[in-house]
């Protein structure tokens, strides 16, 4: 027993060390690339990071992927900010094309690390209180996890990090990243470059009225948050209880179809066994007939 406990502590240790050490290698990667290039003055600022990517040529477009990798994993970058830097430089359907590339990668690899790395490193992250509240809400109603992307009340960079630490599966995962993400990606980067809606005349009205309705929206999604997250664990908690009775009636008809199945293979059984003494009695019948003659 003891032998055994050692093995586990040591194990305990070389993960946490590893992960640590991992942690260390890729922020000081990460802070020595943005430090290189000149992001590290810029994060905040969208005329800034045009003007740093616009100076880096052909290469912009991989630092702009990798400015959007990184403002899901480990910068608090505002990814409407990095977004509508792009558009300003490589217009909306490559931004968008390129901003989905890094997000992807970034929201993988954040779920990567707490499937991997565990509750520790996301607690450290993300903090202790945040970590529980949403493993206990992502694993009371999964299916909200979709929702819950596409909302702007939400962390959907936070929730990556903690849907790691779930039951989720990656297939899950993958597929609702590629069919939420998209969404927000798209209208930012269309919205936001002026083609639907123009920054001047009868457009001036309307970006008046969006930003209202915007705001509105946001104020109330965070007001009501608690309720919608309520909500949200109600109805897909339920979704998911009917799955689960779904499930436990099929099992239970295999179960009585089973027996019944069995009571025809006995009768089955029993009709051959008849058969067979039938056939057994009739030599003895000829038997009897011989031994007269």
């Amino acid at each position: 027993m003891k032998e055994k406990q050692e093995l586990t502590l040591k194990k305990k240790i070389l993960r946490t060390t590893l992960v640590l050490v991992i942690l260390a290698a890729v922020l000081t990667l990460a802070y020595f690339i943005l430090v290189w290039t000149g992001a590290w003055e810029y994060i905040n600022s969208v005329d800034k990071i045009r003007s740093l990517i616009l100076s880096l040529g052909f290469w912009g477009r991989f630092v702009f992927v990798f400015i959007q990798f990184l403002q899901v994993t480990f910068l608090p970058i505002p990814s409407t900010v990095s977004t509508l830097a792009g558009v300003l430089i490589y217009g909306p359907l490559q931004t968008a094309l390129l901003s989905l590339a890094g997000i992807m990668l970034g929201s993988v690899f954040a779920f990567f690390l707490g499937r991997v790395f565990g509750r520790r490193l996301v607690e450290f992250m993300v903090g202790k209180e945040t970590c529980e509240k949403w493993v206990k809400f992502l694993t009371e109603a999964k299916y909200s996890f979709f929702v819950m992307m596409v909302l702007p009340a939400f962390p959907d960079d936070v929730l990556c990090l903690v849907a790691g630490l779930t039951d989720m599966s990656w297939t899950f995962f993958v597929v609702t990243n590629l069919i939420a993400r998209p969404i927000g990606i798209f209208l930012t980067c269309y919205i936001g470059s002026g083609q639907i809606i123009p920054y001047h005349g009868w457009g001036l009205a309307v970006w008046a009225v969006i930003i209202v309705v915007v705001g509105v929206l946001i104020f109330l999604s965070y007001k009501y948050r608690d309720q919608i997250e309520n909500f949200m664990k109600k109805y897909f908690s339920s979704h998911k209880k009917t799955e689960k009775k779904v499930v436990a009636e099929q099992q239970t008809e295999k179960v009585e179809e089973t027996p019944q199945e069995n009571k025809i293979e006995e009768k089955s059984e029993e009709k051959i066994e008849k058969q067979t003494k039938k056939s057994a009695k009739k030599p003895k019948k000829d038997e009897k007939i011989d031994k007269k003659e």
